[in-house]
């Protein structure tokens, strides 16, 4: 059974609509309840636990004595606003981000959400590629929106520099840096998972780390463990992941992937570091991760798209069409 999420605010079709929003997204662990009034909140609470409220900053606290709630979050009409006691959230934000922000905030108690959930294993993708300049953030975006339709599925962005926040249109207040840093503390769970994971067009990312510094210290060792954590929990049947630069230790990263999609291009330079690559994992004893490879020579964009459109060009347009047709055996990639 969901733990319940109230939400009360002295404007109850703000409630009413958040609460709404609330409960169409799958991966928080609530059951989101809207009050119209005061009343009606303390009466649900004498007989049912409310693990999270979340109230208006107009609404004294004194009203709250008789509300059983574990913990309160303020919703607060200024940005600049700040409670000593309660943590305070801008409630005229988008509700998405205002949602990563109510997670990011939200104190889960350890024994109550368990380290993995009862389900599939989900299965875990990879994308790389030794070429450069090979349309590989593309792609991932468009596999992942694609694979959505049938399969939830979640992207998770290594690369250094992958353009997302421009493409997308999103300023991004969390990311892989913050779900790592929560790992390291011992404090992953999927609500934190969560509090940063971002939506474009239906698919769940999480942003790339904030500076490149960030994910240079990151281990490959960590990051495959992190990975294997969120596939294990199954909330998502399938883990997208667009893998940057291999050269800091990252190859643990395709030692968990069921299947790597590697794109490439045809010309002399790109076929050299691809035997390059193919030739380094079987000198080091990986020649096993070659057999999951699929090479993909994917559709070339139109180079006058802007980059307000491109993501959905790429969906709609020839490389959308590819996709589809490789998930459907008809274009299932080669092997050299």
């Amino acid at each position: 059974m969901k733990r319940i999420m109230g939400v009360y605010d002295v404007d109850p079709f703000y409630a009413d609509r958040f609460a709404e929003f609330a409960n169409q997204k799958e991966r928080i662990p609530f059951t989101a309840v809207a009050f119209t009034s005061m009343e009606k909140l303390q009466t649900f609470t004498r007989q049912r636990a409310i693990e999270l409220l979340l109230v208006g900053d107009d609404v004294e606290k004194e009203l709250l004595a008789d509300v059983q709630a574990e913990q309160i979050i303020r919703l607060s009409e200024s940005r600049e606003a700040f409670d000593q006691e309660q943590p305070v959230v801008y409630k005229y934000q988008a509700s998405d981000a205002l949602l990563r922000e109510v997670m990011a905030c939200y104190k889960a108690q350890p024994e109550q959400i368990p380290l993995t959930a009862v389900g599939v294993k989900s299965t875990v993708i990879g994308v790389y590629s030794p070429i450069n300049r090979c349309g590989k953030t593309g792609f991932c975006m468009t596999l992942g929106q694609i694979l959505e339709r049938d399969s939830h599925t979640l992207l998770i962005s290594l690369e250094e520099h992958s353009g997302l926040s421009r493409l997308t249109g999103t300023a991004y207040a969390s990311s892989l840096s913050d779900l790592v840093y929560f790992y390291r503390q011992d404090e992953y769970t999927r609500i934190r998972l969560g509090a940063v994971v971002h939506n474009w067009g239906g698919l769940d990312y999480v942003p790339p780390a904030a500076y490149a510094e960030d994910l240079a210290e990151m281990r490959g060792e960590e990051l495959a463990e992190l990975i294997a954590r969120i596939a294990a929990d199954g909330v998502y049947e399938v883990v997208v992941l667009d893998l940057g630069c291999l050269a800091r230790g990252m190859e643990p990263l395709l030692e968990i992937c069921d299947l790597i999609y590697s794109p490439i291009k045809e010309d002399c330079v790109s076929s050299a570091k691809l035997e390059a690559w193919q030739e380094y994992l079987e000198q080091s004893g990986r020649s096993h991760i070659w057999e999951r490879v699929r090479l993909l020579k994917l559709p070339r964009p139109n180079a006058v798209w802007q980059t307000e459109t491109y993501l959905e060009q790429l969906l709609w347009g020839d490389m959308g069409d590819f996709i589809r047709n490789l998930l459907k055996g008809q274009n299932g990639g080669y092997r050299s």
